[in-house]
């Protein structure tokens, strides 16, 4: 097996980019998911409230973003400067973050029709993961809930069979993509290593209506696919999974093309 494809999300929701390699860190791949937007209130803001925010590509750049969206001029945003951390809120939970510049505010306002705000994850900040199923002092970005989502590629071939029009694996916004052929073999690792770097599989993954928002037109789709096809063959007692989450147990770089190997 090997890692096909590799995912980076630097804003919750928005856009991937898809990489040649990346590095692993304790909060997950270097960049993913440390910026966010939030409503007035500081709650968080996703595709589930507003399906064009999968249109919504960000660009690392030196020391900060650059934004691009439909019908939108290009936006520069600088990382924010240091300072007290304003708590936000994610699934009804605080976390600590940094507002970034009003302009990056007013543009995605702009761009959503509704007044929200960027915010940024510094690195003082340790959001823990849900101890249940990680050790103390496992940290997460922005991400739900976990480091890394894995997804392997047998599982969204078993799902395109079952549905009239197939679907990406843009849809499920993985991190990691194993090419295995053996759909859904990725549920029963419990360990595993890609190139010199192992990790724990902590999790399913579970899954909401989100997947049924088609990334590359921002849309909704109007027949409930395909979480309604999900939800025929796996739903389980924790809901409706599809994919793995990682916790990192090393740290380094994973590349395109990395040899996977079970370890446990």
């Amino acid at each position: 097996m090997k890692l096909s494809d590799l995912y980076l999300y630097p804003v919750k929701s928005c856009a991937p980019l898809a990489l040649e390699e990346a590095r692993v860190e304790s909060r997950g791949l270097a960049g993913d998911r440390r910026w966010m937007i939030v409503d007035a209130d500081g709650r968080f803001v996703t595709g589930r409230q507003f399906p064009e925010l999968t249109l919504l590509r960000a660009r690392p750049a030196d020391n900060g973003l650059t934004f691009d969206a439909p019908g939108m001029p290009t936006l520069s945003v600088p990382l924010p400067a240091p300072s007290e951390h304003s708590v936000v809120e994610i699934w009804k939970k605080p976390v600590g973050a940094t507002f970034a510049s009003d302009d990056a505010g007013d543009w995605l306002s702009r761009y959503l029709g509704s007044a929200v705000r960027l915010v940024y994850m510094d690195d003082t900040v340790l959001r823990q993961v849900d101890p249940t199923f990680a050790r103390e002092g496992d940290i997460v970005g922005f991400a739900d809930s976990f480091p890394i989502m894995l997804l392997g590629r047998g599982s969204l071939d078993r799902l395109n069979s079952q549905l009239d029009v197939p679907v990406s694996m843009t849809r499920f916004r993985p991190n990691f993509v194993v090419d295995v052929d053996e759909p859904h073999a990725e549920d029963a690792w419990t360990r595993i290593a890609i190139g010199e770097l192992e990790f724990d599989v902590a999790k399913d993954c579970t899954r909401c209506n989100f997947v049924n928002i088609d990334p590359a037109t921002g849309r909704r789709s109007h027949d409930g696919q395909p979480l309604k096809t999900l939800t025929g063959y796996r739903r389980f007692d924790a809901g409706v999974t599809f994919g793995r989450h990682l916790i990192p147990r090393s740290f380094g770089v994973v590349r395109r093309g990395d040899a996977v190997r079970v370890l446990g």
